[in-house]
C-alpha cells in the first residue's frame, strides 16, 4: 500500500501534517537560506566619520566601503569652507547595511539672503542680540553726541545706511550709530543763585540740563531760605556746558 495513499482519517491527517512541515521548511528556507544569500543579511558595515570632509572627496570613499550620500540640508557659516560636510546620519560608528545612504548637511558657498531687522529706536545692547539671532556680524559702534544714550541712531552697512527690510546676506558686518546721552549743543552755564529750587530745576530742564545733587545748607545772613546759594557748575563768564549735563546746587534752609 503505498505511503501516500488515504485508505483511512489517520492517513490523511499524515498528508496534513506532511504538508504543513514542507511548508514550513520552505518558508525557513526563503527566510533565512534564500534572503540572506541574496542580500547579504546579517552583513553590516561601520559608518565612518564623514564630517569636516569635503563633498567632492566622498564619492569615491563611500563607494571603497560600499555606502552613499545625499545631500539633504545646508547652512551657512562665514568661519566654515564652503561644501564641508557638518551633520551626517547615521552618526559615526553605528551599524548599517551596504549600500545604505548617509544623509549631509553641508556648509553653503554663498550666504542666504534676509530682510535687514529694524534696529533703530532701541538699545544698542538689544540691537547686538537682534543682529546675532539674524547670524549678521556687529561691525563699528560709533558714538555722537545726542540725549537719547545708548540708542541706535543709524544702522550702516559699508557706511551707508540701510533701511530694515532691504536684503542682506547672512554674516554682513553692520556697523551702528549710537547716542552717548549728552549731547553735543554748548551754551552759557545758566546763572541759577538766589533763585526758589523749584524755579531753579525748571530753568535746568527747559535748557536741556539735568538735576544733580541738590545740598542743604543752613541759610546765612542776607539769604532767602529755599533759594539756591551755591551752584556746580559756577556761572562765570567764560564757562559753558553741554545738553544733558548734570547741575549739582545747594539750598538754603
Amino acid at each position: 500500500m503505498s505511503f501516500f495513499s488515504a485508505n483511512s482519517p489517520l492517513d490523511v491527517v499524515k498528508h496534513l501534517v506532511l504538508i504543513a512541515i514542507a511548508g514550513l521548511l520552505l518558508i525557513l528556507g526563503f527566510f533565512y537560506v534564500y534572503l540572506p544569500m541574496t542580500t547579504h543579511h546579517g552583513e553590516t558595515i561601520t559608518v565612518p566619520k564623514v564630517t569636516g570632509m569635503n563633498v567632492a572627496d566622498l564619492e569615491d570613499y563611500l563607494e571603497e566601503r560600499n555606502l552613499a550620500y545625499f545631500v539633504d540640508d545646508s547652512s551657512y557659516s562665514p568661519s566654515i569652507r564652503p561644501f564641508t560636510v557638518l551633520v551626517q546620519d547615521p552618526a559615526p560608528g553605528e551599524k548599517v547595511k551596504e549600500g545604505r545612504k548617509i544623509y549631509l548637511q553641508v556648509s553653503m558657498k554663498n550666504p542666504p539672503v534676509i530682510k535687514m531687522p529694524k534696529l533703530t529706536d532701541g538699545s544698542s545692547k538689544n540691537a547686538m542680540l537682534i543682529l546675532k539671532s539674524y547670524d549678521l556680524v556687529v561691525g563699528q559702534i560709533q558714538l555722537v553726541p545726542d540725549l537719547a544714550q545708548n540708542a541706535v541712531l543709524k544702522q550702516l552697512v559699508n557706511g551707508k545706511e540701510i533701511a530694515p527690510g532691504a536684503p542682506i546676506a547672512k554674516g554682513t558686518k553692520v556697523d551702528l550709530v549710537v547716542g552717548d546721552g549728552q549731547g553735543n549743543q554748548t551754551f552759557a552755564v545758566p546763572y541759577l543763585i538766589n533763585m526758589p529750587e523749584d524755579e531753579a530745576v525748571t530753568l535746568l530742564v527747559g535748557q536741556g540740563l539735568q538735576k544733580g545733587e541738590v545740598f542743604q545748607v543752613p541759610a546765612e545772613s542776607g539769604q532767602v531760605p529755599g533759594t539756591v546759594v551755591r551752584q556746580r557748575p559756577i556761572a562765570s563768564p567764560d564757562a559753558t556746558i553741554r545738553m544733558g549735563q548734570l547741575v549739582d546746587i545747594w539750598v538754603a534752609q
